[in-house]
């Protein structure tokens, strides 16, 4: 199923829940013709996110006054967001704005949808939403995320988004007449996270204020960025360093010293990452670093040279429960083989819910530990999983789910295999 197709399935659940909400309170609800009216609307978009949202449009156009219509606009800008529909993003956007500022990812998009013009109505409105957007991420930042999964990730990805609400700051003030604002606005954005985007923006109001020379350097950087479109980037720097210099003589050097400085850049934030998370940046599984119920770390390279078993699962995985009394069998198969290793790999996003479970179920708290992003790094989708180790380090076996008739048989039999592979 495509990422379109799961939101718009989201989207009609949402809806039709909604219908069943308001149906239970009888002073709000909607007509029994409404509510067939919506359903078979519903009905006839299927998985067309053009259809869904042209149904839902002509439901709001016949009944106004609808109940329903927080839900369904919600529901008109999700398709959008999705179908990439700026005209629709922009029409229930704002609606869904003006009730509630709260959902960054509407405030980013509706904030540059209105940007693609340079009118200064628009630009206001862009203002207040990137504000708005700016601010959600700065208080996401100082809360502790829920595990240490992707501790790293996470912040990189909020300093990214915060780097986005201030070039639209930038933008929005620029086109309000304030150069100068924008100027430093637009530097901010930069200094959260060194964009293409960002460094063009600084280059662009540096040129606003005819100060043309001093924008090269950043028109370079943009082309130095890895998202960057290049040859627009490109076109841009040769067209000022033109104008500025009246050749292009001289400007392979700018521009290679944009990519030592975009580098530099780059390095200390990866620098950073590793500060944060020391699994942030690795390429090997066998690298990783995990925490176990009793906070100490288990450096995974400490187990090179033997047989390492992952038993992925989490404290709600009921076929986990059921698997749990079979790898126990095999566990005890080779107690006795120092080449064998068993780590019990907790997904829960709340780690606080894994020790009373143990408890409660009796099962030893021997080697468990804590994912901390190593269930995202080997690509586990589902639980129950088992990965099994070779002693280089490698993934010699990859089990999704289990068959209870065979499951240890089949694990005890990959487990010899890979202790005799050189």
């Amino acid at each position: 199923m495509t990422l379109l197709r799961i939101v718009l399935a989201g989207c009609m659940l949402a809806v039709l829940g909604s219908a069943q909400r308001t149906a239970d309170h009888p002073a709000i609800a909607p007509s029994d013709a409404e509510q067939k009216d919506l359903r078979d609307a519903l009905a006839e978009a299927g998985n067309s996110a053009v259809d869904f949202a042209r149904v839902l449009e002509q439901h709001l156009a016949k009944y106004p006054d609808t109940a329903q219509r927080p839900e369904l606009e919600l529901a008109l800008v999700k398709a959008a967001l999705e179908a990439k529909d700026d005209r629709r993003v922009l029409t229930w956007g704002e609606k869904v704005l003006a009730r509630n500022m709260d959902d960054p990812r509407i405030l980013e998009r509706v904030s540059r949808v209105l940007l693609n013009s340079d009118d200064k109505d628009s630009a206001g409105r862009a203002l207040k939403y990137s504000r708005r957007f700016e601010e959600i991420m700065r208080m996401l930042n100082k809360e502790e995320p829920p595990t240490a999964t992707n501790r790293a990730l996470r912040a990189e990805e909020i300093d990214k988004a915060i780097g986005r609400a201030l070039v639209f700051q930038a933008r929005a003030t620029g086109n309000l007449g304030k150069t100068a604002e924008a100027l430093v606005l637009a530097n901010k954005s930069f200094d959260s996270y060194p964009t293409a985007e960002s460094a063009r923006e600084i280059g662009k109001w540096l040129v606003k204020a005819g100060k043309e020379a001093d924008a090269i350097p950043h028109y370079a950087d943009a082309f130095a960025l890895a998202d960057s479109d290049r040859l627009k980037d490109r076109m841009k720097l040769a067209e000022l360093y033109r104008k500025t210099k009246h050749s292009e003589a001289g400007l392979g050097d700018i521009v290679l010293e944009a990519f030592d400085r975009t580098d530099a850049l780059m390095a200390a934030r990866k620098d950073a990452q590793q500060q944060l998370d020391p699994n942030a940046t690795l390429t090997n599984a066998m690298d990783y670093t995990i925490t176990g119920l009793d906070r100490k770390k288990l450096q995974l390279s400490s187990l090179r040279g033997k047989v390492v078993i992952m038993d992925f699962w989490a404290t709600w995985c009921g076929p986990c429960r059921a698997q749990h009394p079979l790898y126990e069998i095999v566990k005890q198969k080779y107690a006795a083989n120092k080449d064998v290793v068993f780590l019990a790999i907790a997904t829960d996003e709340e780690p606080a819910l894994v020790a009373p479970f143990l408890a409660a179920q009796q099962w030893s708290k021997s080697n468990v530990y804590f994912e901390d992003g190593l269930s995202n790094f080997l690509k586990v989708s589902s639980i129950p999983a088992t990965l099994i180790m070779d002693k280089q380090g490698r993934v010699y076996s990859r089990m999704n789910g289990f068959l209870p008739d065979r499951f240890v048989a089949m694990l005890t039999d990959r487990i010899k295999e890979a202790l005799e592979v050189r």
